[in-house]
């Protein structure tokens, strides 16, 4: 699954926002996407995919929340 994907499910499923840690550490332990390096994702390459799609996440009090 793409990791923007993966962070979608992985708030949709929380029910609530999440910190960038949380989403990362989600997304680690289910195994929802793999880096082609092998290495887990990353806080900060959540931040950047959140940043990318504007349209689909939004900042709000340190929690990163779904736009629906």
């Amino acid at each position: 699954m793409k990791i923007e994907e993966a962070i979608v499910f992985s708030l949709a499923h929380s029910g609530h926002g999440m910190t960038t840690d949380q989403i990362a550490d989600y997304i680690n332990s289910k195994s929802l996407h793999l880096r082609k390096d092998g290495n887990p994702v990353t806080s900060k390459q959540v931040y950047a995919i959140i940043c990318r799609f504007p349209d689909l996440f939004c900042k709000d009090a340190g929690r990163i929340r779904l736009i629906m």
